[in-house]
């Protein structure tokens, strides 16, 4: 039997792009000779749709679609994802399922059991859980088919208290297909592989797993669909962070064969990048926009952004904005121009001078004659935001957000300033990530000038201002941020690990009562296993190591 894998990048709620996608793999792996093809988890909705399943009008064209794509597959079989109705009366009102489709009809559902309800993932908020088990027998073979977490409560710390596989393994399968939604960040695609080896040694069985590719929002999908023999190892791969087909043989597959080379490990850095490039596209896309628009301010940060949006969008459609002040150095003003200059891209130089001068006069009555501050900075991030707005709202651009996840943290940003846009590219990439971004760019020669890379970073918004006056140096500061944030360690924890304890106390005190400010940041795109946004949920107005002095 001769097994299809269609790796596709839906758009939710798009279903006649999907259905289109769906029915030209399904019909070239007919000509192909595939007995059986097999899409990802929820591919006819695209994932997640999130509360679009409260709509039934969404869900009764999820089935349209499936009764349209079953009616193709006659002669060649199909796994599709997608939401069904719960026709019990009792439960929640929709299951996550699988549908087998053959001979011009859906053959048979396959529910999903194990619904994910932590960090990004809401499923219990939608669906019911499955208690039927029951494999599909076709061409002589008895298939284990599951959805994406069902094969995760293999780990040390199973979150569960059903294996969907135990389940079934009595049944005598011959073989496991897994469909899945399974988002990308940087240490997701080694853990991916380790649970996938754990299911098909501790079963004796070859599997398949489909992935989910592109961008929806936020989440990232790296694709990554592979077959795996019952050993363990991996037979073949398709490619990841982008759409791609392959045929692979039962038989090889069981006897363990080298099918086709699987792909070289990426280094982290470079899934990180692959993975930015991939999600400023896809938001694009999606959107029906093609121009970006970004403040250029002479650092790391908006040099980064500016970088990886040439690379999504080409050069021509990034227009970069150079708006200095007083304070702004003349380097930054060079090395910006330096940069539109490598990448051939569009910039223009407006100067705010005149523009904050004149808040300025407007607010001097009020303001008491106290003295230069926060305030007088702010008002200059507030006006580039203004500038920045206002040429996008003229032309259509989608403003980016050059804001990294160090800055985010601790609240170092202006509020409708430098904290505006409509994406934040770079707001999961801690500021020691965003100079090795940097320097991969640079892998083959100068594209974002090497003084932007080794210069202090500064806001320059006051005279000889500099990060290191109101943060520890990056290094220290990135490392405690990672353990709260992605390893939820308290403060003990942070401090027996040789922190400094007023630094230790300081930087999680920043952290939680900014919180207001990152909950009206643009939606950014997820590289790490924990985010700010949907992924992680906190209170704002919260006592937590608020007090701490």
């Amino acid at each position: 039997m001769k097994i299809a894998l269609a790796q596709i990048n839906y758009h939710i709620g798009n279903f006649e792009s999907n259905t289109h996608k769906i029915i030209e793999k399904i019909d070239n792996a007919e000509k192909a000779g595939a007995n059986l093809i097999v899409f990802a988890e929820l591919a006819i909705s695209g994932y997640p749709p999130r509360d679009f399943l409260e709509f039934r009008d969404f869900v009764e064209q999820c089935e349209k679609s499936i009764d349209l794509i079953a009616r193709r597959c006659v002669k060649i079989a199909a796994i599709i994802g997608f939401p069904s109705f719960n026709d019990a009366e009792k439960g929640k009102p929709l299951f996550n399922s699988a549908a087998f489709l053959f001979e011009g009809v859906v053959k048979s559902l396959t529910n999903k059991t194990l619904l994910p309800n932590y960090d990004i993932f809401d499923e219990y908020r939608y669906f019911e859980p499955n208690n039927i088990f029951k494999v599909i027998n076709f061409k002589g073979n008895n298939i284990a088919l599951t959805i994406c977490e069902d094969l995760w409560n293999v780990q040390d710390n199973p979150l569960y208290n059903i294996n969907p596989m135990d389940e079934l393994i009595g049944q005598n399968p011959d073989i496991i297909i897994n469909i899945a939604a399974s988002p990308f960040n940087y240490h997701q695609t080694k853990q991916r592989k380790e649970v996938l080896k754990r299911n098909a040694v501790k079963y004796n069985l070859p599997l398949i797993y489909v992935n989910h590719v592109g961008a929806q929002t936020e989440l990232l999908f790296d694709g990554g669909s592979l077959v795996m023999s019952s050993t363990g190892n991996i037979v073949g791969e398709l490619n990841y962070f982008k759409e791609d087909f392959n045929i692979f043989d039962i038989d090889d597959i069981k006897n363990n064969a080298q099918v086709t080379d699987p792909n070289s490990e990426h280094s982290e850095i470079e899934s990180i990048y692959n993975a930015l490039v991939m999600g400023v596209r896809n938001y694009f896309q999606k959107l029906g926009f093609d121009k970006a628009i970004l403040g250029l301010s002479g650092g790391i940060d908006s040099a980064l952004t500016s970088a990886i949006a040439a690379k999504a969008l080409g050069s021509d459609n990034v227009y970069n904005v150079l708006l200095p002040s007083r304070f702004s150095s003349k380097h930054s003003v060079d090395d910006s121009i330096k940069l539109a200059d490598n990448l051939k891209m569009p910039y223009d130089i407006i100067k705010i001078e005149d523009a904050v001068k004149s808040f300025e006069s407007t607010l001097s009555p009020f303001f008491k004659d106290t003295p230069f501050g926060i305030t007088e900075e702010n008002l200059q991030a507030r006006t580039r935001g203004v500038i920045l707005m206002a040429l996008s709202n003229k032309f259509g651009y989608i403003l980016l957000n050059t804001s990294n996840k160090s800055e985010a943290a601790v609240g170092y940003g202006t509020l409708y300033g430098d904290m505006n846009g409509g994406l934040s590219v770079i707001g999961d990439v801690y500021k020691t990530q965003a100079y090795e971004l940097a320097k991969f760019i640079n892998r083959n020669g100068e594209v974002i000038p090497v003084n932007i890379i080794n210069k202090p970073p500064s806001a320059e918004l006051r005279p000889d201002q500099k990060d290191s006056d109101s943060l520890p140096d990056y290094e220290v500061l990135d490392e405690i941020l990672f353990q709260y944030i992605e390893h939820r360690k308290g403060p003990r924890e942070i401090i027996e690990m040789g922190f400094d304890k007023k630094m230790v106390d300081r930087i999680l005190k920043l952290v939680n009562i900014n919180e207001y400010k990152r909950y009206q940041t643009p939606p950014t795109l997820r590289i790490s296993s924990k985010a700010f946004g949907m992924g992680r949920r906190m209170p704002i107005v919260a006592k937590y190591l608020d007090k701490i002095n």
